[in-house]
């Protein structure tokens, strides 16, 4: 994602200073980035470093790195913010990182396994029956930052195939008819990464998200797109290596109707806020368009 991300500036031109600027301007004095109330949150924090690291701007790393230990191993964390943890450590480098040293990389990994479900999956819950979507991607994600082989890792992906829906994508959660972008995005992400083969139904679901006044809905129905869906949708697509050519001037539209000249992205049409999260996918979504 971040190599794609880096080839924003290519469409951004001169307004890439705006974007660093703006999430520069998201770090607190305690080192950690915005979250959408001002305070310092590990989520945002993820999404602040990946975007300076986009546009290869230099990390405010003096003021992130005791942020970043004063969590320790994540042994408060929920799951979510866990991942996001290990995450920022990896974002800093293979030096910062391996600078934890193996107990702390241990004592992470034992707290990853305590979300495992039965199933072999990850959920945001400790000790549930069956995984999700977003647990495995975030999962699957943590294993690779911390360089280590995940447990049982054949169980994970067993654990997925409980997720596919009947009209061929995945969705969140078992049991569901109809499935989501963002989650088929994640698991063809997360399979492809894993060596695993994925159909090219999959990218047909994909393009059908596609909104007909650019950008890419979150499920079928949704009145309006949105940029997480547009970013994940044209990433899985480009790793399924899809042709989307058709519609890169659509997203392109969009896009700019999210753009603000303070430097960040909205969600959607209906979205007042900024922050980085969505302001990272703007520029992984851009970087796809640029190719």
């Amino acid at each position: 994602m971040l190599q794609v991300a880096r080839l924003a500036p290519k469409l951004l031109g001169d307004s890439a200073d705006l974007v660093r600027d703006f999430l520069l301007r998201q770090q607190n004095a305690d080192g950690g980035f915005k979250d959408r109330c001002g305070g310092s949150d590990l989520y945002y924090t993820v999404f602040g470093l990946e975007g300076l690291l986009a546009l290869q701007a230099p990390l405010p790393v003096e003021r992130l790195v005791p942020y970043l230990q004063s969590f320790r191993a994540g042994e408060t964390l929920d799951f979510v913010h866990l991942c996001c943890l290990v995450r920022c450590w990896a974002a800093l480098g293979a030096e910062q990182l391996a600078g934890r040293g193996a107990e702390w990389a241990d004592s992470v990994t034992a707290r990853l396994e305590t979300f495992r479900a039965s199933d072999g999956g990850f959920n945001v819950i400790a000790g549930s029956q069956f995984g999700t979507a977003y647990g495995g991607f975030l999962g699957g994600a943590a294993y690779q930052d911390l360089g280590r082989p995940m447990p049982d890792g054949l169980r994970l992906v067993q654990s997925l195939k409980f997720l596919e829906t009947q009209d061929g994508a995945w969705a969140n959660e078992r049991g569901l008819k109809a499935g989501a972008t963002n989650s088929t995005a994640a698991m063809v992400t997360l399979l492809l990464r894993l060596g695993m083969p994925v159909g090219p139904a999959v990218g047909d679901w994909l393009l059908r998200a596609a909104h007909r006044e650019g950008g890419f809905v979150a499920a079928p129905g949704a009145p309006i797109p949105d940029l997480l869906s547009t970013a994940t949708a044209l990433h899985a697509l480009a790793g399924l290596e899809r042709d989307f050519s058709t519609i890169k001037e659509s997203c392109l539209d969009f896009i700019d109707t999210l753009w603000t000249n303070e430097g960040g992205f909205h969600g959607h049409w209906g979205d007042d806020s900024l922050d980085c999260e969505y302001t990272y996918y703007g520029l992984l979504a851009l970087g796809h368009l640029s190719l």
